[in-house]
């Protein structure tokens, strides 16, 4: 709003067309400015005729919470003259709201101005606008956005209309525009509304060719994502009046959340000219790295040669400092082409994860005085944060990696995220390629305070994998909403000490049901000191099944060597994980390996491919940049031997899953066999490197279409039951499991074997609303992050070709929902008990009884009686209205205190569970007010 004025005076409404009475356009817009009280500087903007005598201001504005008031009553008004029988006025003031919920706030005022086209009796008709207003602790300072650009402009018949809200969300919210109606009150749009492009606006003209390239139907769009409203292009002069809207969305664990909406009327008046539009030149979108100075020059060109005023609005103009800047300011006239002048020295403060939006406008000047145009256009700008220096890694003694690095550059930053992979892997970012990519094959291990200097790398107590070559990397992240991300840091890397056996290979050398083999072999604990404990050595190999895990875990016996053969195993169906502890002297465990997988391999045909894929839980880097290839080896490939294996591919997987896609010289009917060796290396130079490890062999067909039998027996594990969980979980826990078991069919007529398995889960328990979540190789699953028990779980059975057996039926868990509310609350404004709410604990409170949390609510609907049966309170949880927490502060909906004394309450609360019969409760009962 800075800059609206000197705009204005030279630009807005430069040419006639007046018609009597009232108001144009309008807005509202809330701001928060407490960090306590939820009290907001609301602004409510009109821009109306001044051929009127009506003074704007004379309606009433509701603020959503029950209180109604004369708004001249609330603010003095500041109204300007701009020029062109049209004034810009606004009302500026503070209100507290009594307690989080969602408040509508709207206007309205008789009337508009007369003369409309596209709605009847538009003098007689009020003026309406509104805006939507979530409060929720949870959304902190959230303020509505605020638009930048005037909304009266002009347009000429038969040239396009381009206008731009140049929408600012000061708390870098996400933005997303739609097309609305004009309003006379809240539930009724204005009388026989149209869009202006209806065809009885283009009266004498050919419709099917009346866009300005007069090559089809006129057109009048919104685009959802720039806000870029386009009208190809009018037929007949006039005003029209049209409203969008703009909303504000944010994400919530994983689920975007609409948190309000801005409502714009806007006028548009249109003339007959011959004028044409001028257009801009802008330069492509940047990324800088904070601290950057950008300067940058936009130019303006008419086509007419007629002079051009060029103007910018956007969020880097409102900062109360730091804020960017252009030239000539304010606006003039210029020579076409026109030039403007952008600069902008950016700070740590403008990292975001979403780019500045800079609207660019350019109007023309016509020689005879008639119809001005404009074109607009956005320049993004995207700023993003530097990288963390100094990183420093230092291998310790007990086994640790101590990192540290320099006080990070940016103090605004929330987090210092901490990646780790095995083995160094040697990358620049591209330019705005922040955060970690996913190609680089880093793991996320920790995040910390942005202010801290180091960190102690213990696998999160599980401990490092001895001899690995641990390499590691910082990204700074900053505060939601507006988020962001830096560059990533140079990688320092530390050899962890290698004080107990280090697991080398897990090869498996014979594929068999019965008698299949795998080969396991390991490095002596070579910085073990010797003094302590001298060679020779006795190890332990243990086994288990799965890639990971200790399930049926047994020991195969001891030895003095480094090598075992693990003989009589079911290397088709199953995958086997080993460790090695290392013995001393009376049996004494002194140290293990970290466990490593066999590969294990997977098909998936169709007619024309087979598709190869492995996976495996391994130490050491897989993915390894001196040792990039894995090999693919196949039979059938030379027909004097068609049962020997060769060479068919040398897969890079770096950056990549580890996968093939095998289609050269393949025959329908042909059985195909499959294995894959894969390269490793643990990045230390004292572990000779590649380690080499084979998966099984497996074996499939061109277009295998014959399923396996489905699993039988599914059930949920009962020691993962809501009731088992919640027992002494605290409130405001929502970090949950489900755990399933089942078990393979083994009848000897089932198809083919099953190799894997497909887990399914829908929330609903519906047809047609399940969706895959995991694909395991054992028979159990556990459904780790939930922030309910509620769902269903489906599992399906997997050959060696990918094809997919039918579904189990439905085993299903649900929530044990509870809601309970007290009897006495005291909203003296001591900071306790000032609300009612139901029990719940966030952990202030000492003894609470777990038991009485309330969880699992979606809605709450609240009334609130006095003793005579008269309704004194009422909130509703549902969209963005309201809290399930009700948040009731003894107050009426109007603000107003009520006495001490017992109130009765209704309360209808809806659970969020699967049985609808436990759906709903309506609770009654009463609340001693104790002021």
């Amino acid at each position: 709003m800075r800059r609206l004025l000197p705009v204005f005076l030279l630009l807005l409404f430069s040419c006639t067309a007046t018609f009597a009475t009232h108001i144009r356009a309008g807005e509202i817009t809330a701001r928060r400015i407490s960090n306590g009280a939820h009290t907001y500087e609301i602004t409510v903007i009109a821009y109306t005729d001044t051929g009127s005598p009506i003074q704007f201001g004379e309606g009433n504005i509701s603020m959503g919470d029950g209180s109604v008031y004369a708004l001249k009553n609330l603010a003095p008004k500041e109204t300007i003259p701009l020029g062109d029988d049209v004034a810009f006025n606004r009302f500026v003031f503070t209100y507290t709201y009594p307690a989080p919920g969602g408040y509508t706030i709207s206007y309205q005022e008789s009337n508009r101005n007369a003369g409309v086209l596209n709605m009847v009796r538009s003098v007689e008709t009020p003026f309406y606008i509104e805006t939507m207003l979530a409060i929720d602790p949870a959304y902190k300072l959230n303020s509505s956005p605020v638009l930048l650009v005037p909304p009266v402009d002009h347009a000429v018949v038969g040239a396009r209309f381009v206008h731009n809200p140049g929408a600012f969300d000061q708390d870098g919210d996400s933005l997303a525009y739609r097309m609305w109606y004009p309003k006379q009150n809240r539930f009724d749009s204005v009388f026989n509304y149209r869009n202006p492009n209806n065809r009885i606006f283009y009266e004498g003209r050919d419709y099917f060719a009346a866009n300005q390239d007069q090559d089809s139907i006129p057109s009048f769009t919104l685009d959802p994502i720039s806000g870029d409203l386009v009208w190809d292009a009018p037929g007949m002069a006039g005003e029209y009046n049209i409203a969008f809207i703009v909303e504000e969305w944010r994400i919530f664990f994983g689920e975007w959340k609409l948190l309000g909406q801005v409502t714009r009327d806007m006028q548009i008046i249109v003339e007959e000219s011959d004028n044409r539009p001028p257009d801009l030149i802008l330069t492509e979108d940047i990324c800088v790295e904070a601290g950057t100075l950008i300067q940058d020059q936009v130019t303006g060109n008419d086509p007419e040669g007629k002079r051009v005023l060029m103007e910018a609005f956007g969020g880097p103009f409102e900062f109360s400092s730091g804020n960017a800047s252009f030239s000539p300011d304010p606006p003039v006239y210029q020579q076409t082409p026109g030039a403007l002048n952008f600069m902008w020295q950016t700070t740590c403060s403008h990292v975001r994860r979403r780019p500045y939006e800079i609207r660019f406008k350019v109007t023309d000047e016509p020689a005879d005085g008639g119809a001005k145009l404009v074109d607009f256009d956005t320049w993004n700008i995207t700023v993003v944060a530097p990288a963390p220096t100094g990183l420093t890694a230092d291998a310790e003694s007990d086994g640790t990696v101590r990192l540290s690095w320099d006080e990070y550059t940016c103090s605004n930053a929330e987090l210092l995220q901490i990646w780790r992979r095995v083995e160094s892997y040697d990358f620049t970012p591209a330019n705005c390629e922040v955060g970690m990519p996913a190609y680089a094959g880093y793991e996320l291990i920790d995040v910390v305070d942005a202010g801290a200097l180091g960190y102690a790398d213990d696998n999160l107590g599980a401990g490092l994998d001895p001899g690995a070559s641990y390499c590691y990397r910082l990204v700074a992240s900053f505060y939601e909403p507006e988020g962001g991300l830096s560059y990533v840091s140079a990688e320092a890397c530390a050899i962890a000490r290698a004080d107990t056996p280090v697991i080398t290979h897990v090869d498996v050398d014979a594929t068999s049901v019965e008698n299949g083999i795998v080969n396991v072999s390991w490095r002596s604990p070579f910085d073990i000191d010797k003094a302590d404990f001298p060679p020779p050595y006795t190890y332990e190999v243990l086994r288990a099944k799965g890639l990971s895990g200790d399930d049926e875990i047994v020991s195969l016996g001891t030895t003095q060597d480094t090598t075992w053969a693990d003989q009589e195993l079911n290397t088709v169906d199953l995958p086997y994980n080993y460790f090695v502890r290392h013995l001393g002297d009376s049996g004494r465990v002194v140290g293990a390996s970290s466990a490593a997988s066999t590969v294990r391999l997977e098909l998936k045909s169709d007619s024309t491919s087979i598709d190869v894929n492995w996976t495996f839980d391994v130490p050491w880097s897989n993915n390894s940049e001196e040792f990039p290839k894995h090999f693919i080896y196949r039979n059938n490939v030379d027909l004097v031997d068609p049962d020997g294996f060769y060479l068919i591919s040398t897969i890079d997987v770096t950056g990549q899953n580890f996968h093939f896609a095998d289609t050269v010289g393949l025959v329908p009917k042909t059985e195909y066999c499959y294995y894959v060796t894969t390269q490793g290396s643990y990045g230390n130079p004292a572990i000779a490197a590649p380690l080499l490890n084979r998966s099984q062999i497996i074996c499939g067909y061109l277009d295998d279409k014959v399923p396996p039998c489905p699993p039988i027996s599914l059930a949920l594990d009962e020691a993962f039951s809501c009731e088992a969980q919640t027992q002494f979980s605290d409130c405001g826990d929502s970090d949950f499991s489900n755990r399933i078991l089942w078990q393979k069919d083994a009848v000897l007529n089932c198809e083919d074997e099953a190799v894997s398995y497909n887990v399914y889960f829908s929330a609903l328990g519906e047809e047609g609303t399940y969706n895959l979540i995991a694909q395991v190789n054992t028979t159990n699953f556990t459904h780790q992050n939930l922030k309910s028990f509620k769902g269903c779980y489906r599992v399906a059975a997997v050959d060696g070709s990918g094809n997919e057996s039918d579904w189990t039926d439905p085993v299903c868990n649900d929530n044990c929902p509870y809601f309970e509310l007290p009897n006495v609350f005291t909203p003296n404004n001591d900071g306790k008990n000032d609300f009612f709410i139901p029990y719940y604990n966030d952990g202030t409170i000492a003894d609470f009884d777990l038991t009485r949390c309330m969880r699992f609510v979606k809605s709450v609907d609240f009334k609130v009686y006095d003793r005579s049966g008269k309704m004194v309170f009422y909130t509703n949880s549902r969209g963005v209205e309201g809290s399930i927490f009700i948040n009731w502060a003894g107050q009426t909906e109007a603000g107003i205190d009520l006495p001490s004394g017992v109130y009765y309450y209704v309360a209808e609360v809806e659970f969020d569970v699967l049985d609808q019969q436990q759906g709903r409760e309506e609770l009654k009962g009463w609340v001693q007010l104790v002021r």
